[in-house]
């Protein structure tokens, strides 16, 4: 009597065995998949390289079509000590927090599936400083990494600053003429921006064509020291109630 082969060399890959079981393609099988669409023993599974044996029960959402799936963008509540970008050192990078268990609970018209697919391929841009928090962009949208890549830096920034010290006499009227750029012959300025007092200890910034990594020395020339920093809005979205350390999807309506 032949012994039974190892479990590793009777399984096969999910994508295989839907594109089996659904007769389409294992491309198609692979669509299903990242959609959420197909369950192995009751628990949606959406890694197609997943391996599964032939007594493992498969079965594809009734009414399913194997579609790609749209690009996402996901808006982020960057907490401070966090970089935007790729982890280096002990720094860790934002895009870790991304996941279902990390999504806002938010009363939204249009609630959407949270899928391992939306996390995988995304890009950011407009940057704030490490110990800021606040609204950071990541997505996979190329129409909305061309807006920011191309456009960003003159889309308005809303920034809070909490301050400390003594401000110089018509502080803010010099942030709004636009601070002189030192070395410069005095005609050079940097743009001008809206400041005003939220209160008695931050700066509201609405900044267009500054980079927030600038605000520090800002504040400095006035006499103000910088001691938090938190971004609400990028052109036309905002943050809005999202928590720290959890993020929401952008919106169809929504525009930069």
């Amino acid at each position: 009597m032949s012994e039974s082969l190892p479990e590793q060399q009777q399984s096969i890959r999910l994508a295989k065995r839907v594109a089996e079981q659904e007769k389409c393609s294992r491309r198609e099988a692979e669509l299903h998949i990242e959609a959420g669409n197909v369950q192995v023993d009751g628990k949606v599974v959406q890694v197609p390289e997943t391996r599964v044996s032939p007594e493992q029960v498969v079965t594809v959402r009734a009414g399913a079509k194997p579609e790609a799936l749209p690009p996402v963008t996901i808006l982020m509540n960057k907490p401070s000590g966090m970089t935007q970008g790729k982890a280096y050192g002990r720094v860790r990078s934002a895009h870790s927090l991304l996941g279902e268990a990390t999504k806002a609970q938010l009363d939204t018209p249009m609630p959407q599936l949270v899928l391992d697919h939306h996390f995988k391929n995304l890009e950011s841009f407009l940057t704030i400083p490490l110990p800021a928090s606040g609204l950071i962009v990541y997505t996979q949208d190329k129409r909305i990494i061309r807006k920011l890549a191309e456009e960003g830096q003159w889309l308005e920034q809303e920034i809070i600053v909490g301050v400390e010290g003594q401000i110089i006499e018509d502080g803010l009227e010099i942030l709004y003429e636009g601070l002189p750029i030192p070395g410069g012959n005095g005609h050079r300025r940097m743009p001008p921006c809206h400041v005003s007092w939220q209160n008695e200890g931050h700066l509201r910034f609405a900044l267009k064509g500054i980079a927030p990594e600038e605000i520090e020395k800002m504040c400095g020339a006035i006499g103000l020291s910088v001691t938090s920093m938190r971004r609400l809005r990028i052109g036309r979205v905002s943050l809005g109630k999202v928590p720290e350390g959890q993020w929401r999807y952008l919106m169809p309506w929504e525009r930069f």
